[in-house]
């Protein structure tokens, strides 16, 4: 059975027909050149870098991320409801295979973007060339998809590899569902097959991103148009076909709800009142179209307004619900027109922000499936409304060619205010106002960059505009203590803990400042508090460790390191604190064992190297200790710690010339240090004794 279409001499599917030569392609061959031209044309990607917003969180200083694909990774990747709010295994997974190949090489990430967006572009072309038989159509929309600058921020972005990853088990989805449709509504196995593939998909694109619930809504709209499966307005069968569909995404729907409400995504009524939340809908709706059309001025956060004024919400309303009316009444006609609007408001609504997210009024990566229904809309409106036109394609294609053309500089354009965090949050500033995350990431890189002064002055900004911004006054008590302000950086951790009570980093912050003024014991509290409200937190646990050492109480501190080992195994810092322990409690061979881990997982780790020496003498291994002393001073020639160990091993051993050699290299590096000197001054001695001692030959 073939998919019933909509337009007169349709090309057959699968076939590509070229008006202008006459040349007939097969359309995989269309859909491998238009997934080559995308490559080409986010090819720039490949030169940006991480951006310090929110990719800390889902690559750079994510340990699980990280440690690649390990089978304990893979099972926090599935059990994992807390980092970034989200249940996206596939999403982790991806990331995690990033890493497993690329490291942190930035153009590795941002290549598995371009590759999936890419792919995502063919197979809109290759989907709606199938269910549709409108090859040039598809064709159009495929590109203006793939190709419009809304796009850059979901392909640019190394975080939002959940976009195009979801996306591309939407589109698999929907060709699936389209084979499942060409077989008969179930009537064979084969189909049936197609039928549980479509599922599959469709489940592999939850576990990357829960957008996708609106699916089975999508589904019974490609019923209605193009598919053309509404008989005699018998619509309960199609529908119960959806179960299982209409099943899962309330599953998910329900769990990204816990979960974003758990992680402290979900923003409180209170704090933006439902009558906002559905102003800032309705306004949404039209800011997207207009971006749409007249794609400027983006950036990466559009700061939400709390109220916008009642005129332009009841405006925006009444425009929604007049549009909606029209193309209601002409859905006979023109049923493309409504099934094309009720995509895009439909797949809008899990990130129209009516359960408000995060603090941002609306974002350009939420357009990448719904623009897809305003794309139907506007080729297949323009295609039937020059039908009768004698030179349609000549119009159509110079059209066409003159829109491509304006997306292809604007999305090139757009793509190199990617390149780094500082560039990304100038230009949003430039483009946006009251941007309080552009200020404090730009603070950031700032800060990054040494320029603390700079980046003070953001914070400060960031804090005036909204002085409820925790983390803003966490990193700008960070610059503060940097200037050595350190009582005012302590305020400012103080003003974090009553912004945001169970905020366990400004208490890490706190301990940490008290650990450098020699206060342990308020230390440990900061620490311990820290624990308990985050008890997987291994950075608390790990400074606490630190601050228990110091204190005295071993014990105490390898159960905090233990702690942090069991959540993170590949932890070298972990591993080498807690050999340190080990050796304060006379268990040198444990502490071995963990010197020799910590170094496994980081090679060039001088400090564990020069530990793992010093243990190893205690052992009376003194030859592998040489080469673990030698090591650190390959890894830092200056380290003067290791040379004189390094020296005195080699003196014990009876290697007085090699040790003098070491003795002399740490006068050179520390002139006025009188042990060094009384070390070489010894080793001299000993020498010059020894080569007295010595009897000469025996004379005749």
């Amino acid at each position: 059975m073939r998919i019933r279409v909509t337009k007169s001499n349709p090309t057959p599917a699968g076939v590509f027909n070229s008006a202008v030569s006459g040349l007939r392609f097969p359309s995989w061959q269309i859909a491998l050149l238009l997934a080559l031209v995308t490559v080409v044309l986010y090819w720039p990607a490949m030169r940006c870098d991480f951006i310090n917003y929110d990719d800390p969180d889902y690559v750079t200083a994510n340990f699980h991320v990280l440690g690649g694909l390990s089978w304990e990774n893979v099972k926090w990747a599935f059990s994992n409801t807390e980092q970034a709010a989200y249940w996206a295994p596939l999403m982790w997974l991806s990331h995690m295979l990033a890493c497993q190949i690329f490291g942190l090489n930035p153009w590795g990430h941002h290549l598995l973007n371009v590759l999936l967006h890419a792919a995502n572009t063919a197979l809109a072309f290759l989907v709606f060339q199938r269910m549709t038989g409108a090859t040039w159509r598809s064709l159009m929309l495929a590109v203006l998809f793939g190709w419009h600058p809304l796009r850059v921020e979901s392909v640019a972005w190394v975080t939002e590899r959940k976009d195009v990853l979801s996306t591309l088990f939407w589109m698999l989805t929907l060709w699936a569902y389209a084979k499942y449709v060409e077989g008969g509504r179930g009537g064979d196995s084969k189909s049936k097959v197609w039928y549980g593939a479509a599922l599959a998909m469709f489940v592999f694109g939850l576990m990357s991103k829960a957008m996708l619930v609106t699916m089975p809504f999508v589904l019974l709209l490609l019923d209605w148009w193009p598919l053309e499966r509404f008989k005699n307005n018998r619509a309960w069968p199609l529908v119960k076909e959806k179960i299982p569909f209409f099943a899962l995404a309330a599953a998910a729907s329900v769990v990204t709800f816990v979960v974003q409400k758990q992680g402290g995504a979900v923003v409180a009524v209170e704090l933006l009142p439902f009558d906002a939340r559905v102003g800032n809908a309705m306004i949404s709706y039209f800011r997207y179209l207009g971006k749409m059309f007249w794609p400027v001025d983006m950036a990466v956060f559009y700061p939400h307004p709390g109220h916008w004024p009642l005129m332009e919400v009841l405006l925006a309303g009444a425009l929604l619900c007049g549009i909606s009316g029209l193309l209601f009444m002409t859905r006979k006609r023109h049923p493309y027109l409504l099934m094309g609007w009720l995509w895009f408001t439909g797949t809008l609504v899990p990130v129209i922000q009516l359960v408000q997210s995060g603090g941002q009024a609306m974002a350009d990566r939420f357009t990448y499936v719904p623009s897809l229904g305003i794309l139907i809309m506007v080729i297949w409106g323009v295609y039937e409304l020059t039908r009768s036109w004698r030179c349609q394609k000549v119009v159509f294609a110079a059209t066409g060619s003159a829109v491509i053309i304006l997306c292809l500089a604007l999305t090139r354009e757009q793509l190199t205010y990617w390149q780094d965090s500082e560039t990304l949050f100038r230009h949003a500033l430039k483009v946006t106002e009251n941007n309080y995350i552009a200020h404090k990431a730009l603070g950031d890189a700032l800060d990054d960059r040494g320029q603390t002064t700079e980046a003070i002055l953001q914070y400060q900004e960031a804090i005036r505009i909204y002085p409820g911004f925790a983390d803003a006054h966490i990193n700008f008590g960070n610059t503060l203590l940097k200037k050595g302000r350190t009582n005012e950086a302590i305020g400012e951790f103080q003003t974090a803990i009553r912004l945001r009570p169970k905020d366990a980093i400004a208490h890490i912050d706190i301990g940490n400042v008290l650990l450098k003024k020699a206060q342990t014991d308020g230390a440990i509290s900061q620490y311990q508090e820290a624990v308990r409200l985050k008890p997987d937190y291994a950075d608390a646990h790990y400074n606490l460790g630190l601050a228990l050492v110091r204190k005295g109480q071993i014990d105490e501190a390898i159960d905090q390191y233990q702690q942090v080992i069991l959540s993170r195994p590949d932890d070298a810092d972990a591993r080498a604190s807690l050999g340190i322990a080990l050796v304060k409690r006379g268990k040198t061979r444990e502490a071995i064992s963990q010197y020799q881990e910590a170094i496994r997982l980081k090679p060039d780790y001088a400090d564990a190297h020069f530990n793992l020496g010093n243990a190893l003498v205690n052992q009376g291994q003194t030859t592998e200790a040489i080469r673990q002393y030698q090591e650190v001073i390959r890894i830092n020639p200056d380290d003067t710690d290791a040379r004189i160990n390094l020296g005195a091993v080699l003196f014990n051993q009876g290697q007085t010339d090699a040790a003098i050699r070491q003795f002399q290299e740490v006068v050179r590096l520390k002139p006025n240090d009188a042990a060094a000197q009384n070390n070489l001054a010894e080793a001299l001695r000993l020498k010059n004794e020894s080569n007295a001692r010595t009897p000469g030959p025996a004379k005749p």
